[in-house]
């Protein structure tokens, strides 16, 4: 199949110059959309904006400058050239701050016009192409997540990259880290977020109960079936079952759930009747399943079925930033709530939270915030309100040697040469990360910077020390 010609909309007036322009460009392979007044121009800019628009400034029912600052206003994907006849640096300041990407001056040859629309074309695509690396790469949220870490972008990638499919998604991750969250995600992102999800804990039900629970039961099947009932199974039927903490079921209800993945069919406690039902599956623990698997309490050829996709969800403590994305996100949740008064946390309940380890991960940081929010009002969370096991927790000053540093360079005193600023810099930051056991965003809060900025400069250290 042919490329599509790239569009361009020509925004004029003066009918003459119109066709001029239009034969310009179509020579030079666009496909040029016509408009003579604003309204029209408009009109297809909110229907179907193209890359490029030319925009004579004089037209009959609008100024030209209205429709640039619509198109800057409602972020239309689109670079805009002004066109006008009455050319000066007032006009040109004014388009440019409106945010046009370029200006021309009446009259002006087809080389001209060509040259500017292409490179107004190429400013598009790489504006684009920016675009889309920062909702894929630099997402804060995605499908119920909080979290712009590298470790949280990696999970959103495979959430994106499963969810169509129909294979098995196995969650592992420590307590609170957000698994069913995952599942959600999973399932709402797919063909299948219109039919239902079905979670069910295998750690929460007792084990004599479980497998009715999954596949359900008839009537008179054991003391207390009053009646028929459908289990999980049945009731995710064209949609998704979500087994929690997997690893805690039983090995005989293990067969019968390896059986029904690879049939599709069940049979209802009491029944002797199969049914066919159509389920995607996604399992999570927060067990290592290998190490179950090697101590027999986890089926090999099971762990096998469901480990098609696997997703690891990472702890809290090495998220980095995220842990204040969070913590705001549900300051800001819970002040709706209890209708409170609070804003933001001060500088050293920030670098608190950031040194936390957050064994309870995200579950713990909700009790955190929760408790603060409902036991005090005020606009600023600072350390005397902070609840146990935050409370009466400080954030230091990181040591200074000062003969040496871990790496053996020796510090500057009075008594010794001005070495470069950026070498001290480099000590310095590798002193840090040295105290805090490595830990990258925490030697960045102790050193009140960004996280990315120690990033930055370890690998321009690092190209360095390659030339």
């Amino acid at each position: 199949m042919a490329e599509s010609k790239p569009r361009v909309l020509l925004v004029e007036d003066t009918r003459s110059l119109a066709v001029v322009y239009e034969q310009y460009l179509a020579q030079d392979g666009y496909e040029v959309l016509l408009a003579d007044c604003g309204q029209q121009a408009l009109a297809q800019l909110l229907t179907s904006p193209p890359p490029v628009v030319l925009l004579d400034l004089e037209l009959p029912d609008m100024s030209g400058m209205d429709i640039l600052q619509q198109i800057t206003e409602q972020q239309l994907p689109c670079s805009v050239v002004v066109i006008t006849a009455h050319g000066s640096v007032d006009v040109a300041v004014e388009a440019m701050r409106l945010g046009a990407f370029d200006f021309l001056t009446k009259p002006f040859d087809g080389k001209r016009l060509c040259a500017t629309a292409r490179n107004a074309l190429k400013h598009q695509q790489l504006s684009s192409l920016v675009a889309q690396y920062r909702e894929n790469f630099e997402r804060s949220s995605f499908a119920g997540f909080i979290g712009a870490s590298m470790p949280m972008q990696a999970v959103y990638r495979i959430i994106e990259s499963a969810a169509p499919s129909k294979a098995t998604v196995f969650i592992t991750g420590e307590s609170g880290t957000g698994k069913e969250v995952c599942a959600e995600a999973i399932h709402q992102c797919s063909p299948r977020s219109e039919q239902p999800f079905i979670a069910l804990n295998c750690a929460a039900i007792p084990h004599d109960l479980m497998e009715s629970e999954i596949f359900g039961h008839v009537k008179g099947s054991f003391t207390g079936a009053q009646g028929d009932r459908k289990g999980a199974a049945s009731l995710a039927d064209g949609g998704t079952l979500f087994l929690d903490e997997i690893c805690e079921m039983d090995l005989d209800l293990q067969s019968k759930l390896l059986r029904f993945i690879q049939t599709g069919t069940l049979q209802r406690v009491g029944s002797g009747k199969l049914e066919t039902v159509d389920v995607r599956f996604v399992c999570a623990t927060n067990r290592d399943p290998l190490i179950e698997v090697k101590a027999g309490r986890f089926r090999e050829d099971l762990y096998y079925r469901l480990h098609v996709i696997p997703l690891s969800l990472p702890p809290l403590r090495e998220r980095g930033e995220d842990i204040l994305l969070l913590a705001r996100s549900l300051l800001q949740s819970y002040t709706r709530e209890e209708n409170k008064r609070f804003k933001d946390f001060d500088a050293e309940v920030a670098r608190v939270l950031l040194d936390y380890p957050w064994p309870g991960n995200v579950r713990e940081l909700q009790n955190v915030v929760r408790n603060i929010v409902v036991l005090n009002d005020r606009e600023l969370v600072n350390l005397d309100i902070l609840p146990p096991p935050l409370s009466g927790r400080r954030v230091g000053v990181v040591a200074m040697a000062p003969a040496s540093t871990a790496s053996g360079v020796a510090m500057p005193s009075l008594n010794t040469p001005i070495r470069p600023l950026w070498l001290v810099e480099k000590e310095v930051i590798e002193q840090a990360i040295a105290s805090c056991d490595g830990n990258i965003p925490k030697a960045a809060a102790l050193l009140e910077i960004s996280p990315s900025t120690i990033y930055r400069k370890k690998q321009s250290w690092e190209e360095a020390s390659l030339v």
